[in-house]
């Protein structure tokens, strides 16, 4: 059976999230979107762990609302922030999944008797490392999995150009065996990550990191699965790694299919540079400038292309065998948007639109991915279509993101909006 997986988002009570994120409007949006199993988030959050408790029925390790078809897998990011004892400082977020309630509550427990604060944020910050909490968990409940976040971000990320390391092994020590799976986060892409050889022996995951309903499934991940609960997705992630599936190794549960991803250029940390300097780099050009901003003079916030090519091992192009397929998509309120030449997704008639090809045509991943390009012309303007064709073939024009600012999608050039724009007034 196949089903859509975004292990990774947030609720509405992590700092910069929307107040729309609740059960009822994530698993809605999850019907709309195609996602079959969604990231609670933030389990650690005291008001949103009671919600879960109150309002979600446990069965097989997932949950869901009654009358829904969404499940929910209990998962929450923390942030880590601590010394190790060459003294640098370690800045890294985890996306942790859970196995039951029961072994939350021993966590969530265990976090407030030694003076945690997980009250003030759903993405607590804790002043421990990745192998104290890795000594935790398991501690709790074997079956509980540490998957490192947006594993190449500058600022929080095991890989990270301002505070990470080097190699898993550096940061997760003894415990690096029970560490199946990485995140790409949205700058990097499979044939980044590719290149690391070390990466071989992990299962690559994608997933939205969604602090609002519309990102939810902007990253992704498909797989088959015999049997839907938490046991499978544990076993599927443990057992899906290149290495293993170049050896022919196998779960009884299924296997991962492919990962939906986000065009890595689009990140907010792909290229190098300076926001308020405005200054963007390519790898190339901060080499040239040996690191420094050439209106601050102050070292630029190295992005994640950079940084995968430091420590790669691989030349670009590679590709492993045993490596699962990928598919990268652009949003379809975002597509509709620049289909029309508006501005904003959010806008009126790019959401009327929207909620128009959904109820024809299923749901967003379908129309995205499978749906007949001619089904979707029947049933939309002709531009629209034309736009979906050229996310699927990759013919885009993406102006990098850098230094926390998202970068941006072209679809079409300025003079085939006003064409586009003025076809649809007739």
């Amino acid at each position: 059976m196949q089903q859509a997986l975004d292990l990774h988002i947030h609720s509405k009570y992590s700092r910069a999230c929307s107040k729309n994120l609740e059960l009822e409007q994530i698993a809605k949006t999850c019907e709309t979107k195609g996602v079959d199993i969604i990231a609670t988030g933030d389990f650690t959050f005291p008001k949103w762990e009671q919600d879960i408790r109150e309002k979600l029925k446990e069965e097989n390790g997932l949950f869901s609302l009654p009358g829904s078809k969404t499940k929910f897998i209990l998962s929450t990011e923390l942030a880590l922030i601590y010394k190790q004892e060459e003294g640098h400082a370690r800045r890294l977020h985890i996306v942790v999944l859970a196995p039951n309630l029961k072994a939350v509550k021993k966590f969530n427990k265990y976090l407030e008797d030694h003076g945690f604060n997980i009250k003030s944020d759903g993405r607590p910050i804790l002043g421990m490392s990745a192998q104290e909490l890795c000594k935790i968990l398991f501690g709790i409940d074997e079956k509980f999995m540490l998957i490192p976040a947006h594993i190449w971000t500058p600022w929080f990320a095991v890989f990270g150009s301002k505070s990470g390391f080097n190699s898993m092994e550096e940061c997760f020590g003894e415990f690096t065996k029970y560490i199946y799976a990485y995140e790409t986060g949205l700058s990097s892409d499979p044939e980044m990550n590719w290149r690391i050889s070390e990466l071989d022996n992990l299962t690559l995951l994608s997933n939205s990191d969604a602090h609002s309903l519309p990102n939810i499934a902007r990253e992704a991940n498909v797989f088959d699965m015999k049997e839907i609960s938490y046991e499978a997705i544990y076993n599927i992630i443990k057992m899906n790694s290149i290495k293993k599936r170049a050896a022919g190794e196998k779960s009884k549960f299924g296997e991962l299919l492919y990962t939906i991803e986000f065009y890595p250029e689009e990140g907010m940390y792909h290229y190098d540079g300076h926001r308020e300097c405005k200054v963007r780099f390519s790898p190339e050009e901060t080499k040239k400038h040996k690191g420094i901003c050439p209106k601050c003079k102050k070292k630029l916030t190295v992005g994640v292309d950079y940084r995968v090519d430091e420590l790669a091992d691989r030349k670009k192009g590679f590709k492993p065998k045993g490596a699962p397929g990928f598919k990268k998509l652009v949003e379809l309120d975002k597509i509709i948007a620049e289909s029309m030449d508006i501005k904003s997704r959010t806008s009126q008639k790019v959401q009327q639109e929207y909620r128009k090809l959904i109820k024809k045509l299923g749901t967003e991943l379908n129309i995205l991915i499978y749906e007949d390009l001619k089904n979707i012309r029947q049933e939309t303007y002709p531009e629209i279509a034309k736009g979906i064709k050229r996310v699927r073939e990759g013919r885009l024009i993406v102006e990098p993101g850098f230094d926390g600012e998202y970068g941006r999608v072209k679809i079409f050039s300025q003079k085939e909006k006003v064409n586009n724009k003025q076809a649809m007034l007739f």
